[in-house]
């Protein structure tokens, strides 16, 4: 969706300035926000593209005025609102006000190194071929969705070239909504400068974006 997330090159809003790698957080609380997130996703009451999206759904003035783990946080009240485990009264109060609904699974603290260790996959068997080849040129579409779309604003509507064929795996737009994992083919589709920003641009930058096939049409 068109949010405040969407923020790849948005004007005014200064340089990007990367922090060490070896800062994973800023206040103890953080730490406890990703494990709160963690185990609730766990439990299999959502998937990860509908945590995404209750990210984004954000109004624009609390996303921009929120740090990275506050936005977390209010993603996960939202999600567990929705999904009638915990209550607005409860958030309110801070604390459990009634027995808690029970969940498909829990997960503990001595199996969470290994299940974060597993991962969770995500590719799909082909069911079709893929449409595209590397080295063809293709266009992204023009398409403004209401819900999660994980193509960004900048790259609709441009040229492309396809850089590599990842595979087929689930597709988010409707994976976040309940709709069905619709496997598709992912493509990495390399942007140059000038097709993005037009001519004032570095002549020298390139931008590659991960691509599902229903994003693309022949150029």
């Amino acid at each position: 969706m068109n949010g405040a997330q969407d923020l790849g090159g948005v004007m005014g809003f200064g340089a990007v300035v990367p922090e060490p790698e070896d800062v994973r957080f800023h206040a103890g609380w953080e730490k406890r926000a990703l494990a709160l997130t963690l185990a609730a996703g766990a439990t299999g009451a959502w998937s990860i593209d509908a945590s995404r999206h209750a990210r984004e759904s954000l109004h624009p003035a609390d996303y921009l005025c929120s740090s990275y783990y506050e936005i977390w946080t209010k993603g996960l009240e939202r999600l567990l609102v929705s999904h009638g485990l915990v209550s607005g009264e409860e958030l309110a109060a801070g604390r459990s006000l009634e027995p808690g609904r029970p969940v498909e699974r829990v997960l503990s603290a001595a199996g969470t190194p290994a299940a974060l260790a597993a991962g969770t996959p995500y590719d799909r068997p082909a069911q079709a071929p893929a449409r595209f080849a590397v080295g063809e040129r293709v266009r992204t579409g023009n398409r403004h969705p209401a819900g999660h779309t994980r193509l960004p604003r900048y790259a609709r509507d441009k040229n492309g070239v396809i850089e590599q064929v990842r595979g087929v795996f689930v597709f988010p737009d409707t994976n976040a909504h309940g709709d069905g994992e619709a496997p598709q083919w992912l493509y990495t589709v390399r942007f140059s400068g000038h097709e993005l920003w037009g001519p004032d641009a570095d002549p020298t930058l390139t931008v590659s974006v991960d691509a599902w096939e229903s994003y693309l049409d022949a150029a």
